[in-house]
């Protein structure tokens, strides 16, 4: 891996939120942008979004001003690109690599087909020994806008295949028309629009109930103990469920346990509803896990940062020009998403695969004794990208800058240190999370415990 910048320049400009010129260029760049999640140990594709796509006019010898002699070719998206990753890619030197001598290269090739052009790029892109700036075929841009959108299209199931190999519900998705029309995880799917789906794929039986939004599809159901019956669903828009949260009852003390799985869009706003409806009931103290949490979107990392502090830095991001930008709790002018500050005691949960925008939150909370921050060590993530559509359908990931925690610490492949570390002795399941078998909460239980009730007076009898 190369090195990007090592740590905070001098020289480095404080840049208030809208101020003008580049710097508000870069603030839009900045607060649109993303954090790719723990690629190689979580093992699917990062958490990303269109950030930008914007940008300045097409530079000299751009694919846009040789059309027509790249219009409608695969050398268009080639070029695309090698002007994206000139203009924006964190590490100026890129890499030690004669990137005109790329560019050089990319147009003299002949490209039988657009799956020809996507290998040669990502060729090139390899050249920069960056994992997080890669190029994306037109299906993985999709799904991957759409994840960090928070959001999915369909009719909300997820499928599976029984012992007996049959197709099931594994579970209706919180929201959906699924959950709406009472489905059940084990309901077996008999037919799809009157299709039997003996033998049927996963895949197969996931595309004849895909389709447009506002159409409908006709489910074949049979559930155990009663005769078959049909379901006819509503394809919709679907908000994912990206919190989760539940209060807990831990001897005389009120909990309030939240679930962040990713900073998606809509992840700020749910957040807000978990805290407001736990502290009505009653919620003296909170535990925010951010276990297996791969990252998401910086603003909606800022955002949830903000429901916690009264004051402080968040995070600072740096790019190739040295420009840095500064986020901070207190209100901005013009910010529509002004949540209340909860004061309460908080707990985070940490753990190896706590990504990117999960370590920019936990830095903030740590960095400005906030919370107490307990687990093992995150991941080290410090990159920012933002992901650009291209003009085939196709994107391209690309780092931006660099981040740093609000002491000027730069976590890249170190991580955010806890302050209490665990060293569990055995694997959680989804049964013993959050229990007296998660040896991560039975520590955050004692944390909070000892900061709500109060120590015994010292005893002034002679």
């Amino acid at each position: 891996m190369n090195q990007y910048q090592n740590h905070l320049p001098t020289s480095g400009k404080k840049t208030p939120p809208f101020a003008s010129g580049k710097e508000t260029q870069l603030l839009r760049v900045i607060q649109k942008a993303l954090f790719t999640g723990a690629l190689a140990s979580i093992g699917h594709i990062g958490i990303l979004l269109e950030a930008v796509n914007a940008g300045p006019p097409p530079a000299v010898g751009s694919a846009a001003q040789l059309a027509p002699t790249l219009e409608d070719s695969p050398k268009a998206i080639v070029d695309e690109v090698w002007q994206i990753v000139n203009r924006d890619y964190v590490d100026g030197d890129f890499n030690k690599v004669d990137w005109q001598a790329v560019r050089t290269d990319l147009l003299s090739r002949d490209y039988s087909s657009p799956a020809a052009a996507y290998a040669a790029v990502r060729e090139a892109l390899s050249k920069l020994d960056d994992p997080y700036t890669r190029f994306l075929d037109p299906e993985q841009y999709q799904t991957l806008t759409s994840k960090t959108a928070g959001e999915l299209s369909g009719v909300g199931i997820k499928l599976g295949v029984n012992e007996n190999q049959r197709l099931v519900v594994v579970e209706p998705i919180e929201n959906s028309p699924a959950a709406a029309a009472q489905l059940e995880a084990g309901d077996e799917i008999v037919a799809i629009d009157d299709r039997l789906t003996t033998g049927m794929k996963v895949e197969e039986a996931s595309k004849l109930i895909r389709g447009p939004l506002g159409t409908s599809v006709k489910l074949r159901i049979s559930r155990m103990g009663q005769e078959e019956f049909d379901v006819n669903l509503t394809r919709a828009r679907i908000e994912v469920a990206a919190v989760h949260y539940s209060l807990k009852e831990e001897g005389a003390t009120k909990v309030g346990y939240i679930q962040l799985d990713e900073f998606s869009s809509h992840a700020p706003e749910q957040m807000l509803r978990a805290i407001g409806d736990l502290s009505a009931k009653g919620a003296q103290a909170f535990v925010l896990d951010l276990r297996g949490n791969p990252g998401g979107l910086l603003y909606a990392s800022v955002e949830i940062a903000k429901m916690w502090l009264d004051g402080g830095t968040i995070v600072s991001t740096v790019d190739r020009q040295g420009d840095s930008i500064e986020f901070k709790a207190e209100p901005q002018p013009g910010i529509a998403f002004a949540p209340p500050v909860f004061k309460m005691p908080l707990a985070v949960l940490v753990d190896g695969n706590s990504a990117s925008a999960s370590e920019i939150l936990a830095g903030a909370l740590k960095d400005n004794a906030r919370a107490t921050i307990i687990g093992t060590q995150t991941f080290g993530k410090a990159l920012v990208q933002s992901v650009h559509g291209l003009s085939d359908g196709s994107g391209l990931a690309v780092t931006i800058a660099h981040y740093y925690t609000p002491n000027g610490t730069d976590i890249s492949h170190k991580g955010i240190t806890p302050d209490i570390t665990i060293n569990p002795n055995s694997a959680l399941t989804p049964q013993t999370v959050a229990t007296k078998d998660d040896p991560w909460y039975v520590t955050a239980i004692n944390n909070l415990r000892a900061q709500i009730t109060p120590a015994p007076l010292a005893n002034t009898d002679n």
